[in-house]
């Protein structure tokens, strides 16, 4: 793809989200078809005076490796992928597959194990992140797959994608940093705040994050971003929520999930589809059943779902909560194999804050 949106792309991530210093070792994870993002970010790097290294991802090989792998194999880490994670000083992970369900036929259980397999791997990433000892950045790279996935044809998708990275204007720095400053009242307020409730149909469901940090995501650790969240208390989570919004988690479409929490614990759960999947990932380990994460998406230049988490996540109007590990930054101390995102349309809720209205038809209203 020859477009200045890519070279604007991997000088925003390289310069803003991971300002790269001159001898920072950093791991780019790409497969094959976003290579011309790497390329650009290869560029961009080593300009920086960075010290980038490439790890190719292959969706395709993880499929034969779920087809045929005895258990041994399944939980198989390469020694060199927990060198990588615990030595390099930024990483790079750019989503850009050619297929998008080569792992739809996996049995739900055998990549559970893959899942426990990497749970230390994941242990050290969020540790070394919270520590700020790791500057990390996933973003995405348009595909026709992606494309199809969102219903779009290629060349929307690249629109849809560069926009909402602000790579479609002449100077996405300045944009992301005006994103930031307006995120930034929201985080000084929710900072204060102790509990929250968030209603809605089908939906009372009452959280603790007294003493927990709230983090302005503006295009850093994801990219694009447009959302504030925390790490909610471990065990505070009371009553049931509707996530209305589709989510694909290792290729697998799961929709119209329902959980109920008491403890803090998830106690029933459905899904209107994928439910085998749901019940898997809550099985992971001892964690899974705790939520990780509560954000608020503010990015309203993202209109719709694509079924692409990094961008769902974001839609202005949202909330998502995450099972499983939360991020050290945020003083969450639940810790997994899984982080898995869920996304509820908030057009029709409201979220209270100490038992004051905050928050209503996806919008702050202080």
């Amino acid at each position: 793809m020859n477009d200045v949106r890519v070279t604007r792309m991997a000088e925003t991530i390289t310069n803003y989200s991971l300002n790269l210093k001159v001898g920072e070792q950093v791991l780019v994870l790409a497969s094959v078809p976003a290579l011309p993002l790497v390329r650009e970010f290869y560029a961009a790097a080593l300009k920086a005076g960075a010290l980038p290294f490439l790890r190719t991802l292959n969706p395709e090989l993880d499929e034969v490796l779920y087809r045929h792998g005895s258990d041994e194999q399944l939980g198989f880490v390469p020694a060199s992928d927990r060198l990588d994670i615990e030595t390099c000083s930024a990483r790079l992970a750019i989503r850009g597959d050619e297929n998008l369900a080569t792992l739809t036929g996996a049995d739900p259980a055998r990549l559970a194990i893959g899942r426990k397999a990497r749970k230390p791997l994941m242990d050290i990433f969020m540790e070394r992140k919270g520590r700020g000892e790791l500057k990390s950045c996933l973003t995405q790279y348009p595909t026709n797959a992606s494309a199809q996935q969102a219903g779009m044809s290629l060349a929307d998708y690249a629109d849809f994608v560069f926009s909402a990275c602000f790579c479609d204007q002449p100077d996405p720095v300045a944009a992301w940093k005006k994103l930031s400053a307006e995120q930034q009242q929201y985080v000084d307020f929710l900072d204060t705040v102790k509990t929250l409730r968030v209603e809605g149909p089908g939906t009372d469901l009452t959280v603790s994050v007294a003493g927990r940090k709230w983090v302005n995501s503006d295009g850093k650790a994801n990219f694009p971003s447009g959302e504030v969240f925390t790490g909610p208390v471990e065990d505070s989570a009371e009553g049931r929520i509707v996530f209305d919004v589709p989510t694909l988690f290792q290729s697998h479409a799961v929709e119209g999930i329902e959980l109920e929490f008491r403890g803090g614990r998830v106690v029933n759960a459905s899904a209107a589809r994928g439910d085998e999947m749901l019940q898997s990932g809550l099985d992971t380990d001892e964690r899974s059943r705790f939520l990780g994460e509560f954000a608020f998406g503010l990015n309203y230049g993202i209109t719709r779902p694509t079924r692409n988490i990094l961008f769902d996540e974001k839609i202005g109007g949202t909330i998502h909560l995450a099972i499983g590990a939360g991020y050290p930054e945020t003083g969450s101390t639940n810790r997994s194999g899984i982080h898995w995102d869920m996304i509820k349309d908030m057009k029709e809720g409201r979220v209270y804050a100490d038992g004051k209205l905050v928050y209503e038809g996806g919008r702050f209203t202080v």
